[in-house]
């Protein structure tokens, strides 16, 4: 199996295959052996080179992935080529404006960017509060701000269209 893997936006090939007792891996070309074992669901126990690590696995409500490893987050992307979306991604699909949406219902607390600003690909755009928490919704795409189609105080819908980044 091979992975595109991003970590905190540094991207990492990774390919793995299934040893007798233990997985073999190869990072970015470097051959790693891995004694993995799920302890729960999302909790990962690896053994490498005789040191234990304890993996969680966490999704936030706009879907990004996050990995714990002790008091360390980290902000992940496991793309597999094979899928239809990563070879979209590869070929360019991902051109031309794209929206930023509501994931759930709730209340636009704060607007962190102007419209004509520039962005960067997971740049905080709007802060939404839904359901006592308070939550980023980021940039898609690095480009500029086209649209801002809310305003700071009002109340939205799951799947409306917050902003537009072209």
């Amino acid at each position: 199996m091979t992975y595109d893997v991003v970590v905190d936006g540094k991207t990492h090939h990774v390919e793995l295959e299934r040893g007798e007792n233990t997985w073999l891996c190869k990072v970015d070309g470097q051959d790693i052996e891995v004694d993995a074992a799920l302890t729960a669901r999302d909790v990962l126990s690896l053994l490498l080179a005789g040191k234990a690590y304890e993996v969680k696995r966490e999704r936030s409500l706009q879907g990004e992935l996050h990995m714990l490893i002790g008091s360390a987050r980290y902000a992940v992307e496991v793309r597999d080529p094979r899928s239809l979306r990563s070879r979209r991604a590869m070929a360019g699909a991902e051109v031309g404006p794209q929206k930023v949406k509501a994931p759930m219902p709730g209340k636009i607390v704060r607007i962190l960017v102007n419209e004509k600003d520039k962005v960067k690909a997971g740049q905080g755009v709007i802060v939404m509060e839904a359901m006592k928490m308070q939550n980023e919704m980021k940039s898609p795409k690095d480009g500029v701000v086209q649209k801002i189609l809310t305003a700071e105080g009002s109340t939205v819908n799951a799947g409306d269209a917050l902003a537009i980044i072209e």
